[in-house]
């Protein structure tokens, strides 16, 4: 079988840990110039756009060099631009840093701050601040972990080894335990083993289960509760640890949800919240990646880390409830 030849390198720097577009000419079409194909292919950015980065000179080959509107079209070949990004609200809580070697970075999220670049977020996410605070560009993500959701990220330094570490996760060698806070049934028998299908569908933001054979499995565990008498105002909750044992998107939020244990501050289940704006960092989802355990790859080492956060509504209840109400809270 005849292997694919990789794409040049980008002769352009990263801005703000962003990497520049690269662009493939593809091999058929009915453009004469590469401004042509540009102007097509970037219709959604506005009128003049394509045209003020070629007068700029910021289209660029594999050289370099900028390339002319005016130059012919030429199936395969490469260009390479940085897109003028939006102005991002800065999700205003730190990235700790919990281990870093010369082949990964582990780092504990705050909810709020995205994994990767992706829609309306990018230079505001966990990858893109950590290039440019570490000073490492080739930094990339081994693993994704949900905006809303805080917790433990595996990024790789070197480019050739990150197939490596994602493939831990592909075969499922990495030992992952979550921990939420929810409502609590003293009718519910824990722990329990969770088994369903679940699908999300492009451009619906739920998931949801169906019939038919379970590609989502998940063990629940009740660690404490807060009784439903109680004098405080954290009456009636209860903290679990979640174990994955697949990565079905918002798995732990569906299945929670469906032992009638949404988690709180999900704007998704078990009701579609209405959109929330930009900058509102309030009622942050109470579920947290704890546990992140894998043998090296490359390496061998015996990896073991765990997030130091606390779920602000099993901590202090008063203090997320007012978190939730004006966004003042603490992350």
């Amino acid at each position: 079988m005849r292997r694919r030849t990789p794409p040049p390198p980008s002769p352009l720097p990263q801005r703000d840990g962003i990497d520049a577009v690269r662009v493939r000419l593809p091999a058929t079409g009915s453009w004469s110039t590469v401004r042509e194909h540009l102007t097509h292919r970037l219709s959604g950015a506005g009128p003049g756009v394509v045209e003020g980065m070629f007068e700029a000179g910021a289209v660029v080959g594999a050289d370099g060099r900028p390339v002319p509107g005016d130059a012919p079209y030429e199936p395969g070949l490469y260009v390479w631009f940085h897109r003028e990004l939006p102005a991002e609200v800065p999700v205003p809580f730190p990235l700790r840093t919990v281990y870093r070697d010369e082949h990964i970075v582990v780092v504990d999220k705050p909810h709020f701050l995205a994994t990767t670049p992706r829609g309306g977020h990018v230079t505001e996410t966990a990858l893109a601040r950590l290039r440019r605070e570490l000073g490492v560009p080739s930094l990339g993500a081994a693993h994704r972990l949900d905006r809303l959701t805080a917790g433990l990220v595996l990024f790789t330094v070197r480019p050739e080894e990150r197939g490596a570490y994602q493939g831990l996760f592909r075969d499922r060698l990495v030992h992952k335990a979550y921990e939420a806070v929810a409502p609590y049934d003293p009718a519910l028998a824990l722990p329990r083993t969770v088994r369903s299908r679940i699908v999300k569908e492009r451009g619906v933001l739920a998931a949801r289960e169906v019939e038919g054979e379970p590609n989502a499995v998940s063990r629940v565990e009740l660690i404490g509760h807060r009784p439903a008498d109680g004098p405080g105002p954290d009456r009636g909750l209860g903290r679990y640890r979640l174990v994955p044992r697949t990565g079905q998107t918002h798995q732990l939020r569906v299945h929670m949800n469906a032992l009638g244990l949404p988690i709180l501050g999900d704007p998704l289940y078990p009701v579609v919240a209405p959109p929330v704006p930009a900058g509102d960092f309030r009622r942050p989802l109470q579920l947290l990646a704890r546990e992140l355990a894998f043998t090296d790859p490359v390496t061998g080492r015996e990896h073991r880390f765990r997030s130091t956060r606390s779920l602000e509504a099993w901590a202090a209840y008063e203090d997320w409830a007012a978190y939730a109400a004006d966004g003042s809270g603490r992350q």
